[in-house]
């Protein structure tokens, strides 16, 4: 059932056996799960996650390479519905510890934002991160290119960069080791620093030996039309032309609400978890981006499989195995002949 602040207080005294933060495509995968094991389940999806940005998936199997994200989150939130679990757009704030179940503190709407509490036997993890973006002063400029010739994530996206002219954007001198895998893809690459961080003798001579430019000044903006990159211009009027690039400058991940969790362990900001995403808390599971891994799609779907298998068979060896009751009918007799 689709939730709004209307009727979620038909929820209030429900103890599901699983909640889920989250509604990316690993999210999604779960509550599907989790659902057709005939458990009772809640997405919590607080809107304008990392796959919803995503213009094309080039690398699912089974769809259409220009299948954009949305599209995909779409069809996973009406399957997940269609089986019997819930959903609410809202924003999940903090997991308390109850012992035989967790409560999960939620705020729903941002104008007069009600706070309403969950319960769950478990928690799934899905809320994933989001790149940082370069923060220009007109941001529609980089919101044109983002996502569509202006990529993120190399691993997605480095075979549409096949010897393009391209730019690498760091965030901070570490995040230009990446220029040395990208040029598996193309070797014609600039390095752009937006003027954020000053640069050791010792990296600019690296790129030097490799013959990757080096510029420091500040972006003034992207150059292009119908979101295909063709140059950039800086703060000083000069321009460069490129027809690509990859944004390096890390990530936020969305794990507030598990950082007052004492039994968690983590690894920087990714939670260790077991090969079926349970974390070291028994009853919290992570999956996608949030645990330590590969940040792909198929990776997420896989995760929330995993994870609710593990849940479903938690939940199942808790529970007396179901008997045949019924009054067994003989059938009646075949005709003859």
């Amino acid at each position: 059932m689709k939730l709004t602040s209307k009727n979620l207080d038909q929820r209030l005294d429900t103890l599901y056996d699983a909640v889920i933060a989250g509604g990316g495509a690993g999210g999604l995968s779960a509550a599907i799960y989790l659902a057709r094991y005939g458990l009772k389940c809640l997405v919590i999806e607080k809107g304008k996650g990392r796959s919803l940005w995503m213009q094309e998936l080039r690398n699912y199997l089974g769809l259409d390479p220009h299948t954009p994200g949305r599209d995909l989150l779409k069809h996973g939130t009406n399957t997940a519905l269609h089986w019997g679990a819930d959903y609410l757009r809202a924003f999940v704030d903090g997991v308390n510890d109850q012992g035989d179940y967790l409560e999960i503190q939620v705020k729903v709407g941002k104008t007069n934002p009600m706070y309403v509490t969950f319960k769950a036997k478990y928690l799934v993890a899905a809320t994933g991160i989001i790149d940082i973006l370069p923060q220009l002063e007109d941001m529609q400029n980089v919101y044109d290119y983002a996502g569509y010739t202006l990529h993120v994530c190399m691993i997605c996206d480095g075979f549409d960069m096949w010897d393009q002219k391209a730019i690498l954007i760091a965030g901070k001198e570490s995040q230009i080791e990446a220029a040395f895998v990208l040029n598996w893809f193309t070797p014609y690459i600039t390095v752009l620093t937006n003027g954020k961080f000053p640069v050791s003798e010792a990296m600019k001579t690296r790129l030097r030996e490799h013959g990757y430019p080096l510029i420091e000044t500040p972006i003034a903006r992207f150059l292009g039309e119908n979101h295909q990159l063709q140059g950039v211009e800086f703060t000083d009027g000069s321009r460069i032309a490129v027809t690509t690039g990859l944004i390096n400058m890390g990530s936020i991940y969305h794990n507030h609400y598990l950082k007052s969790i004492p039994e968690l362990t983590w690894d920087g900001e990714n939670l260790v978890t077991d090969e079926f995403c349970q974390t070291t808390h028994p009853r919290i599971f992570a999956i996608g981006d949030l645990k330590k891994g590969v940040n792909q799609v198929a990776v997420a779907v896989a995760d929330g499989c995993l994870a609710a298998t593990k849940i479903w068979r938690l939940i199942r060896r808790t529970h007396p195995p179901r008997v045949w009751t019924e009054r067994v009918v003989a059938p009646e007799p075949l005709p003859a002949g």
